[in-house]
């Protein structure tokens, strides 16, 4: 259960979600887990009655007929009858009981479907974004961006540049999506990047697996109402632990449910892995495999070692790329949230693994907002407001680079215009990391499906430069200089590259960085096999083919040296931004309704701030005349100028209609020009209108659309302008 409150404007009130919902938005940092866990009990304790009530009705159904077959006296009939209806009525009265309890649990899902069709009903009508192809019926999972979407993405892109790569002196790259299955062999995409999936066993048509099942349990806990307490709480427990089952446990649940294919309620397969990535092959021959890239973060990590040299061999430094990546998800749904093809904008912060400080960490140490941290997760309790210091201080957030990414990134979403009352970061449970991870944090955003994950913030360690170090021999290493020197035995690789290239010719430089880049136990097994044959079967990875090593075309030995400088391999602390994720839950933050000035209609607005609306400011004169359109004209001449996008509108529509179709769009700021020396402009969310000159009109609306200045600061620089004229 959740608190709600009613959010208000200055003088006017604002509809959004609340309106649809019959909870809200939690408002301050209390524990929700013991209302949650007394919900539990009284839907526990209703099923448990409701089946008692249920046995009651049947014996007693039993009883009557048991009395008519008998042919008892009427008066004893009647009076099973009456006690037989009594209990029908009980029945019914804890059937309601627990369909209400089963509503609030479930956070209002009508009241959320309705919010959420309102909302996508707009953005499509007003071509924010429609279905790809739609006129071949589109495909499930692909999405276009219309003129205001493409304007609100570019917008948000262009803040991450500047908040990010600007204003943390990032190494920003572009590289290809497709990307050679070698590399992502190495990351370990092509064996692991999978999902399990079902297929129809008539049909073929395919289903993801988890889905199904979680479909499943969910429908029977909120509509089933005669499932015993003991199964409803079986399915729960089905539910929390449903992304830590295998092949085979998920395959039985969906047996042992008896889950059939949705559609035709044919009989599904076992569950087998699908690897999400699209294949393709490089060139006319077909003979070099790749894929069109699951992530961009493979293209930072194999061109680490120019990036290191560019950046004058120092560290830390981190690399940014933004690009579209690619997922052959099963049966994508959920509009924008789960998609085929998407902008990811990532971020590589490589870091001495044994110094993960951060000199700028104190200028967000002071932040305060909801974490999740893994205890709370395991102990039934709810997000909290914490202090981001006192989580780094106390160990909940791994390391203070870790935790500066977070604090940036709660920044940015802000900012943006996310609800920071509908955000939240979750630490990843043990069970969702992978083994070489330090710490995972999750920035959460809830959006009518619940809590979206939006942004990933991970530790990574040293995983991923070690992976393709690996793989192609090349060492993608840091260096240090130490102050004194000291005594070591190190392992000595030389390649006798006359030899070599006698033998490979062509290929001899692949053969020799694969030779140096060889690990100690496989060096000295080499080494021990060259001198008890004389000649060893070789791997190079680069070349995709095993190679005949002689004893005269290498040489490895162990040398005490004096080591002048620390060799490691770089950690990576990773932030990955799901733009379109980001942008969708941005969209229902945004998103209200408002009764028109007659009070006959409820009209939509996006309250988007002015640095991601599409728009920032429209121009129209307030009837159609030669002078007020001149005038329009200039003002939109000089808001051009100075790099304002805006919308003239000449048309003999209505003033009112216009800021309605306008508010629908986001757009922050309307200039009507209703005389020849001054024009007013208005304010979307607050509709307050102020009066300026037609020169200071652009200035006045760049002001504030960039930041320079607040429209508080305008509303108390300029006269105010009553707009009871106004058709509203």
């Amino acid at each position: 259960m959740r608190i709600f409150s009613t959010f208000v404007l200055p003088r006017r009130q604002i509809f959004n979600l609340r309106q649809f919902q019959t909870t809200t938005i939690l408002r301050e940092p209390i524990s929700i887990a013991p209302i949650q866990i007394l919900m539990d009990a009284t839907e526990q304790s209703l099923r448990q009655s409701l089946s008692e009530k249920s046995s009651s009705v049947e014996a007693q159904g039993n009883a009557v007929r048991a009395l008519k077959a008998s042919r008892a006296a009427k008066p004893e009939i009647e009076a099973a009858i009456e006690l037989l209806n009594n209990l029908k009525l009980e029945k019914s009265a804890v059937e309601k009981q627990l369909q209400s309890t089963i509503s609030s649990s479930g956070n209002g899902s009508v009241n959320r479907e309705a919010f959420r069709q309102a909302v996508v009903n707009t953005l499509e009508r007003r071509l924010f974004y429609i279905p790809s192809f739609k006129i071949y019926r589109g495909v499930a999972g692909l999405f276009d961006y219309g003129p205001p979407g493409c304007a609100v993405k570019s917008n948000v892109l262009s803040f991450w540049r500047q908040h990010f790569v600007l204003e943390e002196n990032m190494l920003e790259v572009d590289c290809p999506c497709v990307t050679p299955e070698v590399v992502l062999k190495a990351s370990g995409h092509v064996d692991k990047f999978t999902d399990l999936m079902v297929k129809d066993e008539k049909t073929g048509t395919c289903y993801r697996a988890d889905h199904l099942l979680k479909d499943y349990c969910n429908e029977k806990l909120e509509k089933d109402l005669t499932i015993s307490a003991e199964k409803a709480a079986e399915l729960k427990d089905v539910l929390a632990v449903l992304e830590d089952f295998s092949t085979e446990q998920l395959g039985a649940k969906i047996k042992e449910y008896g889950i059939t294919a949705p559609d035709t309620k044919n009989p599904l397969s076992d569950p087998y892995p699908f690897n999400l990535m699209f294949q393709t092959s490089i060139g006319p021959s077909g003979l070099i495999p790749g894929y069109m890239r699951p992530e961009t973060a493979q293209g930072i990590f194999v061109n680490f070692k120019d990036l290191y040299y560019y950046n004058g061999r120092k560290l830390p430094f981190a690399a940014a790329q933004i690009g579209q990546a690619f997922r052959n998800e099963i049966s994508p749904r959920q509009g924008l949230l789960r998609v085929r093809e998407f902008t990811l904008a990532e971020i590589e912060h490589f870091v001495d693994p044994e110094n993960k400080s951060h000199p700028k960490f104190s200028e967000v140490a002071n932040l305060e907002f909801l974490m999740f941290p893994r205890e709370e997760q395991m102990s039934g309790q709810s997000a909290k407001k914490l202090c981001l210091g006192e989580a780094v201080a106390k160990g909940i957030v791994n390391n203070e680079t870790l935790g500066y990414f977070i604090g940036r990134v709660y920044l940015f979403l802000t900012r943006l215009g996310i609800d920071k009352e509908r955000l939240r970061f979750r630490q990843h449970l043990a069970n969702e990391m992978a083994h070489y991870a330090a710490d995972c944090w999750d920035a959460e955003i809830e959006s009518s499906y619940g809590w979206i994950e939006c942004v990933g913030i991970a530790d990574r360690s040293a995983y991923d430069l070690h992976a393709h170090s690996e793989k192609s021999g090349v060492p993608l290493v840091a260096e240090e200089k130490i102050a004194e020197p000291k005594e070591v035995e190190k392992l000595v690789i030389t390649p006798v590259k006359k030899e070599l290239g006698l033998a490979f010719k062509g290929n001899q430089k692949n053969v020799v960085e694969a030779l140096e880049a060889m690990n100690e136990q496989e060096a000295m097994e080499m080494k021990a096999t060259l001198e008890s044959k004389g000649e060893v079967e070789f791997q190079v990875c680069t070349l995709g083919k095993n190679v005949s090593i002689k004893k005269n075309m290498v040489s490895i030995s162990k040398e005490k040296k004096k080591e002048h400088q620390r060799v490691f391999t770089p950690s990576v602390i990773e932030p990955s931004f799901g733009i379109g994720r980001i942008i969708y839950c941005l969209y229902e933050h945004c998103f209200s309704t408002r009764p028109s000035k007659a009070g006959d209609e409820q009209l939509n607005v996006f309250r988007f701030p002015p640095l991601v609306a599409p728009i920032k400011c429209t121009v129209f004169p307030l009837v159609q005349d030669q002078q007020f359109e001149e005038a329009a004209k200039v003002i939109s001449k000089e808001l051009a100028s100075v790099g304002i996008s805006h919308k003239i509108d000449i048309t003999g529509t209505s003033i009112g209609k216009k800021y309605a179709r306008t508010d629908e769009l986001g757009v922050p700021f309307a200039i009507t020009v209703d005389s020849d020396a001054s024009v007013t402009i208005r304010e979307r969310d607050s509709k307050d209108q102020i009066r300026v000159s037609l020169k200071e009109a652009a200035s006045v609306v760049s002001s504030v659309a960039e930041g320079k200045m607040t429209w508080q600061d305008v509303w108390a620089s300029f006269p105010h302008h009553s707009s009871a004229s106004a058709d509203e």
